[in-house]
């Protein structure tokens, strides 16, 4: 059976299906593809075939390189701002504390062979951003909260990518622990940020001053970008990681040509590697090779759940005046998923003693997290009262606006409030900036083609084209007429 035109797409055809038909239960599309790959694989239907771990880590390492590019492009400054102490300070040494808990517990209480305990530490020491922004979208939350857990989630790869690559360079070498590993790791740091901003101002030029009139070109570039940010700072002994988060999150912050054209191929291009990359990972597991380590993943699931998450987060966030009630929900939301299962390949691929039970035991621990914290994230939310009435959906039509050429003006939507009773205001009665327009207006599942006279009415959702220094006065008058006198 051709395993590239039959088999490739019924998997992926299936993953789609099942995971459209699990999203009511908030089932990551991640775990989905995770399971067509186990089902397709050698231990169920016995379709594929598939133990080539360095094949796998060359694929995994492609996609995430694109997936963190995606991850530092997708967070905004304004927002980063508002919670930058808390979700930096977790992104960084937080994921340090976590791997730093979970190493002493399964080193010296448990008597894990030091390396062991050291590779999976690393491993499974970050959240993980698709898990999360899956689950966290069905609710409600304070803004503040939810923007501190979905910027930690995007931002905290890269620091478990680098303790994983060190961890595995150590093992590899057979060198003693020691100051001479303190610079290679603080250039690896320090370099990757370096490069990748460089790199990003670099690529906005780039756009900027091409223009060239072929949308395709601009995609090409994008890759090109991308993979060189990443090869650039490899070759010169810097994470390419770090590099590629730092250099999306300096793109993603900036204006350029064909912005929007880009950040919908980035995240339609990360969608797809996120998907086939943990098929193939599926695809990696042997459910029979389970039975042995389940005892091992459980308390590995247990450790990092009620003891190295809930004390880094204490200890890493102490005097930042976060309420009770939200650190307790940060706690069980540090969801972990696609970055470890990856990380889990590089020990393999490196052929380390043992490899093939640290990703069963990372996997086997995932899966679990995924699944209870997962699917009790609503419970816990409604216990400790952090969830609010959502007043609008997501909106069934939205608009992109395609630039060919430089410009500041951008499209944003803004949510009017529910006032009963409330007639509406006329859009030639607002009082917007020069220059702004409302484009499109959705009414439940109508759309409403605006001019002078249209009424806006209570639970509209109003798309506007306007300067981007004006949206906070767009906003103003757009929500003036429906607060109270």
């Amino acid at each position: 059976m051709d395993l590239i035109y039959i088999v490739s797409p019924l998997i992926l055809i299936t993953v789609v299906l099942a995971a459209v038909w699990l999203d009511r239960w908030s089932v990551p599309a991640i775990l989905v593809a995770l399971g067509g790959g186990i089902l397709f694989g050698s231990d169920v239907l016995d379709l594929w075939h598939f133990e080539d771990a360095k094949m796998a880590n060359a694929v995994a390492n492609f996609a995430l390189v694109f997936i963190l590019f995606h991850g530092g492009f997708g967070i905004q400054r304004r927002e980063f701002k508002k919670v930058a102490l808390p979700a930096g300070g977790m992104a960084t040494w937080g994921v340090i504390m976590t791997a730093g808990f979970t190493l002493l517990i399964l080193w010296k209480v448990l008597e894990w062979p030091f390396d062991r305990a050291v590779m999976i530490a690393a491993i499974i020491s970050s959240t993980d951003a698709a898990a999360t922004l899956s689950i966290l979208r069905r609710y409600t939350l304070p803004k503040r909260l939810s923007s501190t857990l979905i910027i930690e989630s995007a931002a905290n790869d890269p620091m478990a990518v680098l303790l994983t690559v060190l961890s595995v360079q150590f093992f590899l070498s057979g060198a003693s622990l020691g100051w001479g590993m303190v610079p290679a790791f603080l250039w690896k740091f320090a370099g990757g940020p370096i490069i990748g901003l460089l790199m990003g101002r670099a690529a906005v030029w780039l756009f900027n001053a091409l223009r060239p009139q072929e949308r395709g070109h601009y995609y090409v570039l994008f890759f090109g970008v991308v993979l060189l940010t990443y090869g650039l700072a490899e070759e010169f002994g810097a994470s390419g990681m770090l590099a590629v988060f730092i250099a999306g999150y300096v793109m993603g912050n900036r204006p350029f040509v064909h912005k929007q054209g880009v950040a919908n191929f980035s995240a339609a291009f990360a969608s797809v590697a996120n998907i086939a990359t943990f098929v193939l990972l599926g695809l990696l597991v042997f459910p029979r090779q389970l039975s042995h380590i389940w005892l091992d993943g459980l308390l590995l699931f247990l450790i990092l759940t009620f003891f190295s998450r809930p004390l880094a987060l204490l200890l890493g966030t102490m005097g930042m005046k976060i309420p009770g009630r939200h650190k307790i929900f940060m706690i069980w939301a540090g969801l972990r998923g696609a970055v470890p299962i990856i990380l889990a390949t590089y020990p393999a691929a490196a052929q380390l003693p043992g490899s093939q039970d640290i990703f069963n035991l990372v996997f086997f621990a995932v899966m679990l997290s995924v699944l209870v914290q997962g699917s009790t994230l609503g419970v816990v939310a409604r216990m400790l009262k952090l969830l609010s009435p959502r007043t609008h959906p997501e909106p069934l039509y939205n608009l992109d606006l395609i630039t060919m050429a430089p410009s500041d003006m951008d499209l944003m939507v803004v949510d009017l409030p529910e006032k009963p009773g409330f007639m509406g205001v006329r859009i030639q009665d607002l009082k917007l900036p020069p220059e702004t327009v409302i484009a499109l207006i959705t009414r439940g599942a109508k759309v409403i083609s605006p001019n002078g006279p249209t009424r806006l009415e209570s639970g509209d959702q109003v798309t506007i084209l306007a300067h981007v220094r004006d949206e906070e006065a767009v906003k103003q008058a757009l929500l003036a007429p429906f607060q109270d006198d």
